[in-house]
């Protein structure tokens, strides 16, 4: 039987408001899981007193982060609706791990927004939901969760709902486009099937609001882009790096060339899934044997692209960014870390052209001297050490990246436009 169409879901959201939950539920409720596998995870539960977190369990399989109760590292997980066959990037709310919402992020078609019911709007419900935009996920389903912590109360739904709603706008998604499910992951409501305790709720269950996903189109006619994510020597193989082709496609016998790094070799063999495959298409993660390229020349941030079109190195990008929080003020010399794709590095504003009414998208100051919090501007940023990067409207796939210092998001930005470095 052929395979079923397949997207990558982000699931994002504030900590604590029970993303591992919902996940760890999804695969179980989608036969992802075995009930024994439950059974054992319930009991050791128990023994700790931690009822609650058997389902985020599922996914927090890691003894250490057991241990600590939050989750880490982004997980890939398969589950299939009837419809589609997922593969969940998983994007832990905790504050130090944006980093891996933005590689996590950067990788998914759609993304779950979890929200807890009594809670509502937190700072980093903002901040994924800024970050979900700007890193192009088109595609959004909000889970208003633990809706059993507030009595599946109506009221209270139509309040975050309104919430998030405003929120949602202000990036540019379309709330009434939008599905905006009341969901227990604990309890397992709306998540399979409509639950009774939330009749006054008529739309569609989480399972059923997946299979309204689209998915999108690949950008096979682009040239090839993968970003290295890691690179390795297997004994009697050679050199294999890994990666997600983002846009393009490749072929053993293509030529390739690796930029910054200028490494330039032939393609032997491509591998996904632990097969060899004749064709590697966007959104496939793949390894690929090379030959003429040493391992020592390719590092993770590199992107890989046919030697006929290679990936752009920047000496310097304009860029259209939004300032999402700064403790004071943004000014020409700030040099924080640029990350975009597989790569983080450190890069300087050396010039801040505009500044643009961020719902407006019009000009309010030429040349500012410095852009806070809440500000759009167009800027130009200077790499400090060679970066791929591309025009958003030429390659959008590399053409996205967010600004991090002092362990936060400062900003998100798209390329305006390039000056190569030569």
């Amino acid at each position: 039987m052929a395979e079923k169409p397949h997207l990558n879901l982000a699931v994002i959201g504030h900590i604590d408001h029970g993303k591992s939950t919902l996940v760890g539920r999804l695969l179980f409720e989608t036969g992802n899981v075995p009930p024994h596998i439950i059974e054992k995870y319930k009991e050791e539960a128990k023994a700790k007193g931690k009822e609650s977190f058997v389902f985020a369990w599922v996914m927090d399989s890691l003894k250490e982060e057991r241990d600590r109760g939050i989750t880490i590292d982004v997980a890939h997980q398969r589950f299939d609706t009837a419809k589609y066959y997922f593969t969940i990037v998983d994007c832990p709310g905790h504050r130090d791990f944006v980093k891996n919402m933005i590689t996590g992020a950067s990788q998914a078609d759609a993304a779950i927004l979890v929200c807890a019911a009594k809670e509502g709007v937190q700072s980093q419900t903002r901040e994924h939901v800024f970050l979900a935009r700007t890193l192009g996920i088109t595609q959004l389903i909000v889970a208003l969760n633990k809706i059993d912590e507030v009595n599946y109360d109506k009221a209270r739904y139509d309040q975050v709902k309104a919430d998030l709603g405003n929120l949602l706008k202000m990036v540019g998604y379309k709330p009434d486009e939008i599905n905006f499910i009341p969901t227990s992951a604990f309890q397992g409501d709306n998540l399979a099937k409509p639950s009774d305790k939330t009749k006054w709720y008529t739309g569609p269950t989480l399972l059923a609001a997946l299979d309204t996903l689209k998915v999108p189109e690949k950008p096979v006619n682009l040239p090839l882009r993968i970003p290295v994510q890691d690179s390795y020597t297997i004994s009697g193989i050679g050199t294999v790096p890994v990666g997600r082709v983002e846009t393009g496609k490749m072929k053993p016998g293509d030529k390739i060339i690796f930029m910054p790094a200028k490494a330039v070799g032939e393609v032997k063999s491509i591998e996904m899934h632990h097969q060899e495959i004749k064709e590697a298409l966007p959104g496939d993660n793949i390894g690929w044997n090379v030959r003429g390229v040493d391992k020592k020349d390719i590092r993770r941030g590199d992107v890989c692209g046919h030697t006929d079109k290679p990936p752009l190195v920047a000496e310097e990008f304009t860029a259209q960014i939004v300032v999402l929080q700064h403790p004071s003020a943004i000014a020409a010399g700030y040099t924080p870390v640029i990350h975009c794709h597989t790569a983080q590095v450190a890069g300087m504003i050396t010039t801040i052209l505009k500044k643009l009414d961020p719902k407006t998208g019009q000009t309010t100051a030429e040349k500012p001297d410095f852009i806070k919090a809440g500000d759009a501007a167009v800027v130009i940023i200077k790499p400090m050490k060679p970066l791929c990067i591309e025009k958003v409207k030429e390659i959008p796939q590399l053409g996205r990246f967010a600004i991090r210092d002092m362990g936060m998001t400062i900003a998100a930005g798209m390329v305006q436009d390039v000056k190569a470095r030569l």
